[in-house]
């Protein structure tokens, strides 16, 4: 987009307040709970850049329905905004193809876009991040990957002296006693239903591993509004958290970029992280997904191919209009018998219909979670909204 196309759009802005400059389009909900945790970072960031003679600026582009809203937000904040009543707000946001708050869409002195969104570099790298540009992006990338490389469990769990999570009875248990084990980060809350549902499966594989005398802890990170509500989650979970309202969920939620619960992160022995997907693994394979690698998952799905080898593409059903096909896919619930199966699905491409393999085709095909203490039995739950407690 040309410079002056973005003038012609902020009309009541001063051209000489913008012109050559890096410009930021704040775009911006105050009643959006992301927005308004995000502005006090982003005008800590805007001061240092302004104190050291940078040549940026931001203009608020708000999404507020109410116009006192608008006021309201626009006082706590130290930059330039669209008025309220301008239409150019609409524009802006379908232009840049708006599609989460909040956006902060940076331009460059030259007028074109350089990024479509930085907020997420700004919470992670704050003045570090600037100016913005595919050189500094890639440059920020090489350091995180020397990170990720020398990454150990006390540099992801310990803050100063902050450097101990909690176990049953409220006792502290060092970060240090951790160390040479794999550790499951679990992102949860009590008032999330899917968080609720998922936790009797992630038990279920908790107590399989360590009953196989396996080097495995959970560290349960909570979301909670209150301690009451964290603690009536917590006394249920056979593992160790972070004491309720700890400032070090916060950085964790940052750090592993978490957008929704439950989720569950896997360090590894060397204090490296191994998956941020564990969560789907317990799921789909409960224990025997342990210990959660490239290579485990490897070794699981050659089991399961090995499973289907003779068994049909496509079927006709009596159950069932559609002729069914062969599928690989998560947890789902059989229309035939209404259990929970995982993996093999006979599934019809024109509704959403699918069958356990077992009920197809008349036999014990092994993909029910009922069939075997191999297998993982457990139930799961209802989900909501693809199985996760959004952020917002």
């Amino acid at each position: 987009m040309e410079i002056m196309k973005i003038y012609e759009l902020l009309l009541r802005i001063s051209v000489s307040e913008l012109e050559g400059k890096t410009i930021g389009l704040y775009f911006s909900m105050s009643s959006y709970k992301a927005s308004a945790e995000f502005t006090p970072r982003l005008v800590e960031v805007y001061e240092k850049l302004k104190g050291k003679g940078e040549s940026f600026e931001i203009v608020l582009i708000s999404l507020d329905d109410e116009e006192e809203s608008f006021k309201r937000d626009l006082g706590s904040m130290p930059w330039l905004a669209l008025p309220f009543k301008d239409k150019s707000r609409e524009k802006l946001a379908r232009y840049f193809e708006l599609s989460t708050l909040p956006t902060l869409v940076i331009i460059g002195p030259d007028g074109k876009t350089l990024h479509s969104n930085v907020a997420e570099a700004i919470e992670e790298h704050g003045v570090g991040a600037f100016p913005f540009t595919p050189e500094k992006f890639a440059e920020l990338a090489e350091i995180q990957r020397a990170k990720e490389e020398s990454q150990t469990l006390e540099s992801v769990l310990v803050s100063g002296d902050l450097d101990f999570v909690v176990g049953k009875n409220g006792g502290k248990v060092p970060v240090s006693d951790l160390a040479g084990k794999t550790i499951l980060l679990y992102f949860s809350a009590h008032w999330c239903p899917p968080c609720r549902a998922f936790l009797p499966k992630l038990i279920d594989a908790y107590k399989k591993i360590k009953e196989r005398n396996e080097s495995l802890e959970v560290v349960f990170i909570s979301s909670d509004r209150d301690q009451t509500s964290f603690d009536e989650f917590f006394k249920g979970m056979p593992w160790l958290a972070l004491p309720f309202g700890d400032a070090r969920k916060a950085s964790l939620s940052r750090k592993f970029k978490v957008s929704g619960i439950p989720m569950l992160v896997a360090i590894g022995p060397s204090g490296r992280t191994i998956t941020k997907e564990a969560r789907d693994m317990i799921a789909v394979h409960g224990a025997e997904a342990y210990p959660f690698t490239e290579e485990r998952m490897k070794e699981i799905d050659g089991q399961y191919n090995e499973m289907a080898k003779g068994w049909p593409e496509k079927v006709k059903h009596a159950l069932h209009e559609h002729e069914l096909v062969l599928d690989r896919c998560g947890v789902y619930s059989c229309d035939g018998c209404d259990e929970e199966g995982r993996v093999w699905a006979f599934s019809c491409d024109e509704c959403d219909f699918c069958l356990h393999p077992n009920c197809t085709l008349g036999e014990d095909k092994g993909t029910k979670d009922d069939k075997s203490e191999e297998q993982n039995p457990s139930k799961e739950g209802w989900r909501c909204d693809g199985g996760l407690c959004y952020k917002g």
